[in-house]
């Protein structure tokens, strides 16, 4: 039976996904096969040598420590697209509250309270409203950086409310080009992205790369005015460089989903508590399909929305399956092999592919009678994992 450890409250949409006759599930597990979690920082968390796998219902990957994971051999796992229906929702209410005079007006409403008969407080309404007056996003244009699951869908539905889409991503995959719209004009890089946009939408991960990549140096490029959404992450903006862009005019205002100390009072920021992802929907679809990634390795040996390891799936063949991950350096795979023949095992399938420093093998084999076999391929130098199935 596999054992699942939880962390965080997990769908129990999710959670149902796994059979009781073949899982145990449990926030108290010692020795758990895999690791099934929402935003709880694994860090300082002293993962057992049984763990195999980790998967995080969502789609960034900052509370997992990807790196040491990978040296061990652990896959870890997200679930791309499962929530980005809900943020692409509440990016739509960012645009919105940044264009218009939504907050302020609602706030202004609540200061008159001392206002009791109505006739007076509509005529009061009727002569101030013209100060939350704002613009429409019909003929405007969106800037959007990063186009992955969540950017493709701000891209669709900015074109469908009539706006003009200007988009950019250094590293779009060919399944996400495949998803764009040939309407989204492509920019030649993000400063030129800035300088043509009246809004600009973040989508992209928080890795090294992208830390701070909106800073002073990039909102110098930015259109005069320019209204900046971030539902992505915290750390892709400098928030003192945000502070002195809205000072100067380069920003008419930012709507992020990450509030940070310096703008407190200030009016030309609307800062939400993270909830982008907050939705029933999308908690629920994040856990069903961590689950099923999870079953699908631990059954199957096959890997979709890693982080760390290459996308492998192979269809199951009679007798047993050896799965062995490894350092991506030449002549292990030809050990393995030699190690089966030498206890006469006859290979029926395989597939064997890498991604940078890790690759990741998939071997079907006749029923094996010799159990020494797996020991000897977990033995052989730079193998990191090695599991058999079935």
């Amino acid at each position: 039976m596999y054992k699942i450890k939880t962390f965080n409250q997990i769908s129990v949409k999710g959670l149902e996904r796994f059979s009781r006759d073949k899982y145990e599930v449990s926030s108290d597990i010692g020795h758990p096969d895999a690791v099934l979690l929402r935003s709880h920082k694994l860090h300082n968390e002293v993962l057992p040598d049984s763990v195999l796998a980790v998967a995080r219902a969502g789609a960034g990957v900052n509370n997992v420590p990807v790196e040491d994971y990978s040296k061990k051999g652990i896959v870890v796992f997200n679930t791309p697209g499962a929530n980005a229906n809900a943020v692409k929702e509440l990016v739509l209410a960012g645009l919105l509250l940044g264009s218009r005079g939504i907050k302020s007006g609602i706030d202004h409403v609540t200061t008159l309270h001392d206002v009791h008969d109505a006739g007076e407080l509509h005529k009061t309404l009727e002569t101030q409203k013209k100060q939350f007056a704002g613009n429409e996003l019909k003929g405007k244009t969106l800037g959007i950086i990063g186009l992955g699951a969540i950017g493709s869908l701000v891209a669709d539905m900015a074109l469908a409310l009539g706006m003009n889409v200007v988009g950019f991503d250094p590293a779009l995959s060919i399944e996400a080009a495949w998803r764009l719209s040939s309407d989204v004009q492509k920019a030649e890089n993000m400063h030129a992205l800035l300088a043509r946009c009246d809004y600009v939408s973040l989508h992209v991960p928080a890795i090294k790369p992208t830390h701070h990549m909106i800073n002073q140096e990039a909102l110098a490029q930015a259109k005069p005015g320019m209204v900046l959404v971030n539902f992505a992450r915290e750390s892709i903006v400098d928030p003192q460089a945000i502070v002195n862009a809205l000072d100067n005019g380069k920003l008419r205002g930012y709507v992020c989903d990450f509030p940070e100390p310096v703008f407190y009072g200030r009016s030309d920021v609307i800062a939400m508590p993270h909830i982008g992802a907050s939705t029933a929907e999308a908690e629920e679809n994040c856990a069903i399909m961590a689950a099923k990634q999870i079953m699908d390795f631990l059954e199957n040996g096959n890997i979709k929305n890693s982080v760390n390891f290459p996308e492998v799936s192979m269809a199951r063949c009679e007798g047993q399956r050896i799965i062995f991950a490894n350092e991506n350096v030449p002549k292990v795979l030809g050990s393995v092999l030699s190690v089966l023949a030498d206890h006469n095992v006859n290979v029926l399938d395989m597939m064997n592919k890498s991604r940078g420093d890790l690759a990741y093998n998939i071997l079907d084999v006749e029923q094996m009678e010799n159990g020494h076999v797996i020991e000897a391929i977990g033995n052989i130098e730079h193998v990191t994992t090695v599991r058999l199935i079935g």
